[in-house]
């Protein structure tokens, strides 16, 4: 760099520090701007010779990730430092955590720690075990030496999204998948609702860009409409606001690209479709006492003026979220025809809501109980020091626990408690105390009894019966839906699996022996194979019950040498990975059809995924998977997010370069108002017009609708494009879709 280029850039740098301290959502003292200075001071120098991938100086990271602890999520000027300090550690070999101990505190020294130990969790690549699973678990367990040591994590990980454009493609997909997976999901639970709406975004536009792009252009394009629209709204209320002499600010807010992606997605529509795309916030002052009686009146107020929907009021000032997040949401009927909805907030709930963890601390009363997210971080605790509890199983269960909407029910003595939406009987009892669940025999929901598999709603006051001799079944899993019971309910199951299979291994020594078989780790390996089991474990519980018996054992006996013939034939047979020069050999022309792996292009041997069934022409990515090879899923399968994320290792690029001769299965979904000859037009498209093989055809009607599916063998995509193109023509026709 030349002398001028690095002025511009140390220029750059203090602007950038004093921006940090002007920023502050707390007070800085004296001695914490101090702190502060002191913090950067070592930053600075621990960085001093290294660069980000963009190019600039890498203070600047440490830099932003502050800020947005500082700003946006608004904690203290011990985290502002540790966010300063937060690689320092783990990329200088200057420092140490013993050193910013002396310099710092025993406090900042600690989260500088965690944060430390997080980024350098165990690069060893397990293939049974999710490596990814496995970090967050541990991630997790450094909630309980201090929750900012995630909450920076969370701050450290926005700044990486939102500066990812000079990484590698295959690294934003990955990094993108793991944030949509498990650090926007975080950051809802902790409460910093805006943190998580910006990582979801940016979570879509890495993995799903062409989706991002669309739906973001049309948001661009009906700016200046829906500006409009909320003016029109606002003015209509903002009279009879000021006539009662509140003090307030309407605003209005366009949903996050995610949200409407979403909706897009689980209600079938288009973006035009969707008609809440915006939401309007109510914020006003208020004197803590008089908070929720204000909201009711402004809820009265809006009332007046536009009809609402019954079935969409949530009353979250009442009865707070688990997160500490309140509000009154109401969806009414606003101008024009269309659903607005409204959320009514005071000033303390806002700053609850945009801040989170920070703000909630900041209107703590010292008397108060024991806060909800505590409660939560020391329940999480229990089940992550579980080392029974597989990694995978442990974070896809986390994860819809952290998103689920919930209810609200009281104890046989009122008290109330909180559980996700779909919750049972059975998860009550695991919620209340282990010991309660494990023992429950039966329960009574409002003095009725239940099946344990009921779902309970908001309202419902439920007593559990217990008795010693009741124990956790597999059934039992059918029953619950949160991460606490069913950790437990399958720890419980594996304590018996592992006595029985204790007991098994015994009896197919002695079983084998008779066999003139030695029972060792090859034989054991021979019999998994041969049962088509997973583990050894399976085998020796098989055994213990009984469904492996003397029969069973025999005829493996008398396969067993050809079983090894055929073992190492199928390995001297097996289809080799095709050179990159071969491949370059080979003519591709549009005769041929073939789905292409990795940089080097190889043909391999793959299987199409079930769950989102691909066709040429999808973007596609390849799974290398334990027992059945490389199966190929669509970028945007439901699975994807969970596999990119929790096993990047076996992800293999994937690509077609022809698709013309290979013909594939797929479904189409038509619906719209039945009439006659509907059904010969559309069998006429498909089979003279479109040259397309149609497997089967039905349909239902209701009053006039009609709703079809029809499966049809392709080519490819462009095909398919132009068969819905032409479907979608057909008078009568209101929606075409690719199920």
């Amino acid at each position: 760099m030349t002398e001028e280029e690095i002025e511009i850039e140390n220029a750059a740098i203090a602007k950038a520090y004093k921006e940090l301290l002007k920023v502050s959502y707390t007070t800085l003292t004296a001695e914490d701007k101090k702190l502060i200075r002191k913090a950067f001071e070592v930053a600075l120098d621990g960085h001093k010779d290294q660069r980000r991938k963009s190019g600039e100086a890498y203070i600047f990271h440490p830099l932003a990730v502050a800020k947005i602890v500082a700003q946006e999520i608004g904690l203290d000027a011990t985290s502002i430092a540790a966010a300063l300090l937060h690689d320092v550690v783990e990329d200088c070999d200057d420092y140490s955590i013993d050193d910013i101990e002396q310099l710092f505190g025993e406090t900042v020294a600690r989260i500088v720690d965690g944060l430390t130990k997080i980024s350098s969790l165990s690069k060893e690549q397990d293939m049974d075990v999710s490596l990814q699973a496995e970090n967050f678990r541990k991630m997790l367990l450094t909630l309980n030496d201090d929750v900012r040591v995630i909450i920076i994590k969370i701050a450290d990980r926005l700044h990486n999204m939102q500066t990812m454009d000079a990484m590698r493609p295959d690294k934003q997909v990955k990094i993108a998948s793991e944030t949509l997976y498990i650090y926007a999901p975080l950051a809802h639970r902790i409460g910093l609702y805006n943190i998580k709406t910006e990582l979801e975004d940016l979570g879509l536009k890495y993995t799903q860009p062409e989706v991002y792009n669309d739906i973001l252009n049309k948001i661009q394009e009906s700016k200046e409409e829906q500006d409009q629209y909320i003016e029109q709204f606002s003015s209509v209320i903002k009279n009879s606001l000021d006539k009662e002499d509140f003090k307030y600010t309407i605003k209005g807010r366009p949903k996050s690209i995610f949200s409407i992606r979403k909706k897009m997605v689980n209600q079938g529509v288009s973006f035009d479709e969707v008609y809440d795309k915006f939401a309007i916030r109510i914020i006003y002052k208020s004197e803590d006492h008089n908070e929720k009686f204000l909201a009711w009146k402004i809820y009265s107020i809006v009332t007046d003026h536009f009809r609402p929907n019954p079935i969409r009021l949530r009353d979250w000032i009442s009865s707070p979220k688990s997160t500490g997040y309140e509000a009154l949401h109401i969806t009414v009927m606003g101008p024009k025809g269309r659903w607005v909805e409204v959320q009514i907030r005071s000033e303390r709930m806002n700053e609850i809501a945009e801040k989170g963890y920070a703000a909630h601390y900041k209107y703590k009363q010292e008397d108060e109980k024991e806060d909800n997210l505590e409660s939560w971080i020391n329940r999480l605790q229990e089940a992550l020091e579980n080392p029974s509890v597989n990694a995978v199983d442990f974070v896809e269960q986390f994860k819809l626990n952290l998103y689920s909407q919930e209810i609200f029910v009281f104890t046989p003595k009122g008290e109330l408690k909180s559980l996700p939406k779909g919750a049972t009987s059975l998860d009550f009892a695991f919620h209340i105390h282990t010991e309660v669940g494990m023992h429950t025999r039966g329960a009574r929901v409002n003095g009725k009894l239940v099946p344990l598999s009921q779902e309970l709603k908001s309202g419902d006051q439920v007593e559990i019966v217990t008795s010693e001799s009741s124990k956790p079944n597999a059934n039992w899993l059918d029953y619950t839906t949160t991460a606490r019971a069913r950790a437990k309910i399958k720890s419980a199951l594996r304590e018996d699996r592992k006595i029985i299979g204790e007991e098994g291994k015994e009896i197919l020594r002695r079983k084998l022996k008779q066999l003139k078989i030695t029972l060792n780790e090859s034989t054991v390996n021979d019999l998994v194979r041969h049962f088509k089991l997973q583990t050894s474990l399976d085998l020796f519980y098989r055994v213990g019950i009984g469904s492996i018996d003397n029969v069973m054992l025999k005829d493996f006996a008398s396969s067993r040498s050809n079983a090894f013939v055929s073992f190492f034939k199928n390995r001297i047979t097996k289809k080799t990975t095709i050179p990159k020069e071969d491949i370059e050999k080979e003519e591709v022309t549009s005769n041929y059809d073939s789905l292409v792996f990795n940089k080097e292009e190889e043909k391999l041997d793959y299987k199409l995924s079930n769950c989102c069934n691909p066709i040429p022409g999808d973007d596609v990515f390849g799974f290398l998977t334990v027992s059945e090879g490389i199966k190929v899923h669509k970028n945007n399968c439901p699975n994807a997010l969970s596999l990119q994320s929790n096993y990047a290792y076996r992800i293999m690029p994937a690509k077609w370069i022809d698709s013309s001769q290979q013909e594939y299965a797929t479904e189409i979904k038509v619906s719209g108002i039945d009439q006659l000859g509907l059904v010969n037009d559309i069998t006429k498209i498909i089979s003279d017009n479109m040259h397309v093989n149609m497997k089967s055809l039905s349909f239902e009607t209701d009053d006039g609708l009609f709703t079809g599916k029809i499966k049809v063998i392709v080519k490819n995509k462009a095909l398919l494009r132009k068969l819905l193109a032409k479907l979608e023509k057909i008078n009568g026709i209101d929606k075409v879709s690719r199920v």
